[in-house]
């Protein structure tokens, strides 16, 4: 009738659907990042919560409890802050002034340290390094003034810092509403298929993001110590931005040790080798060791995959992009494991023993 086809009108109208979708989700997409991080931060809060449920032993009403959580985090929080805040706001406002000093060209031969057998080629190194820094810091202008827009717009959504933490109190506290979600899922079709799914996205995150934080906190750790030991100048701070750095895979801790050993270069400090050996040593132990013991829930991706993973993100959504990067890829990861299996159990034949079972 009218000269419309209906199986075209269909699909027409099936597409229009999907892009006024996807225009909606472009439309929210500050709420829906805003979303995501409260679930992640959600699993660095559960953990705790569990733990003080077996310890209360169901004689604390749930949500009594988990306040009590949050005060101890927030508790926690503050008297870190409270230790260490006004070190590394010194060092950071000192380096910020220093900072001028130390990457002038005209002093830094004086300033270099360098090994006796490295003597004869001052000369040379700090011609190379002043031009590498006259050459750069033209390039570096855009990355510095982003950076600067980026600060004003976070500085724009402080109040975010509230409302994540409230988003993930109320997801702990719906927690028993979502399990009994899935297992109603598992009884309608291809609910299995999706339950199982749904159950390894939450495996893959919590193991993530629980792996992540006790990395960045074994990396202030470690680096705060070992450098203030070593009387590195700056060393809070250094070891503070180390941390931070680590939520970023691949990328980050090479960032923060070229940071680290460009600070104390220029600084003039003088064993320079020992921190290069010591950052190299912790990197092999925590990469090696200590990474894959705690990432050894589902978060296996390949080197490759994390570095275009971060490049893709950070060119579709900036900071957030590559901090979501791996998770995504690994979440991926899973469906497509699941979707194997899934394909395994239906063509699979039911062996003899199971047909005896049914």
């Amino acid at each position: 009738m009218f000269g419309i086809d209906a199986r075209t009108a269909r699909v027409v109208w099936t597409a229009a659907l999907v892009i006024a979708g996807l225009y909606g989700v472009f439309l929210v997409r500050t709420t829906l990042l805003v979303m995501l991080i409260a679930v992640l931060f959600s699993y660095l809060i559960y953990p705790l919560f569990v733990l003080a449920q077996r310890v209360a032993g169901g004689r604390v009403p749930r949500t009594l409890l988990l306040c009590l959580v949050y005060l101890v985090v927030v508790g926690l929080v503050a008297l870190a802050v409270g230790l260490f805040g006004n070190t590394v706001a010194e060092q950071a406002t000192a380096l910020a002034q220093q900072l001028p000093t130390l990457l002038d060209p005209a002093t830094l031969e004086r300033r270099l340290p360098l090994p006796h057998l490295l003597e004869p080629l001052r000369a040379r190194l700090a011609a190379f390094l002043r031009d590498l820094l006259q050459g750069g810091s033209a390039e570096a202008m855009p990355f510095v003034r982003n950076i600067g827009y980026g600060l004003v717009h976070l500085a724009g959504n402080l109040i975010y810092v509230v409302v994540v933490p409230i988003l993930s109190f109320l997801m702990i506290l719906q927690a028993p509403v979502f399990d009994e979600l899935l297992v109603a899922m598992r009884h309608r079709r291809n609910g299995g298929f999706w339950t199982d799914v749904l159950h390894g996205l939450n495996t893959v995150l919590s193991s993530y993001v629980r792996a992540l934080a006790l990395l960045s906190l074994a990396t202030l750790v470690a680096y705060g110590l070992v450098l203030s030991l070593m009387r590195v100048p700056f060393a809070l701070l250094l070891a503070g931005v180390a941390a931070v750095l680590e939520v970023i895979p691949v990328l980050g801790p090479l960032v923060a040790a070229a940071a680290i050993v460009g600070v104390a270069l220029f600084s003039g400090y003088e064993h320079v080798g020992w921190i290069i050996l010591f950052i190299g040593g912790y990197r092999v132990f925590q990469d090696y060791m200590l990474s894959p013991w705690l990432m050894s829930e589902g978060v296996d991706v390949p080197p490759i995959l994390v570095v275009f993973g971060l490049l893709a993100g950070e060119e579709l959504a900036g900071v957030a992009g590559i901090f979501l990067s791996v998770p995504f890829l690994a979440a991926l990861r899973m469906f497509v494991v699941q979707m194997r299996l899934h394909r395994t159990k239906i063509t699979t034949p039911p062996t003899s023993g199971d047909a005896n079972v049914l």
